[in-house]
């Protein structure tokens, strides 16, 4: 959090400084689905749909991007929000049995 500082004086002429926090924006995280030779192309569509709420044809889009170039980014969120598709992703694909898989990332970085 940075800080600055205000100046302004109070009824006596004094010279007042006054703090004003400034606020960060928080960190922002990539979703990458990754590609694999077994997960059928339709349900890696169906859970783009489902859990990031994308469309039909943006979901098969970023399906045959990762299933082309070995990855695709999904879309990019706070840490938080990441966190809990990443790991709904997880729970879809245990429970369909698929080893369907997608990692965080640091927006402009690397791997978290």
């Amino acid at each position: 959090m940075a800080e600055r500082n205000i100046k302004r004086s109070d009824r006596d002429g004094e010279l007042l400084t006054e703090r004003r926090a400034r606020l960060k924006r928080p960190d922002m995280y990539m979703i990458v689905l990754l590609n694999d030779d077994y997960t059928p192309r339709e349900f890696v569509v169906w859970v783009l749909m489902r859990i990031f709420y994308k469309g039909q044809e943006e979901s098969t889009r970023i399906m045959l991007e990762a299933h082309t170039a070995g990855r695709s980014t999904v879309g990019v969120y706070t840490y938080d929000v990441a966190t809990t598709k990443i790991a709904q992703v997880d729970k879809l694909a245990k429970e369909y049995e698929h080893p369907l898989k997608c990692i965080l990332e640091v927006e402009g970085g690397g791997e978290y």
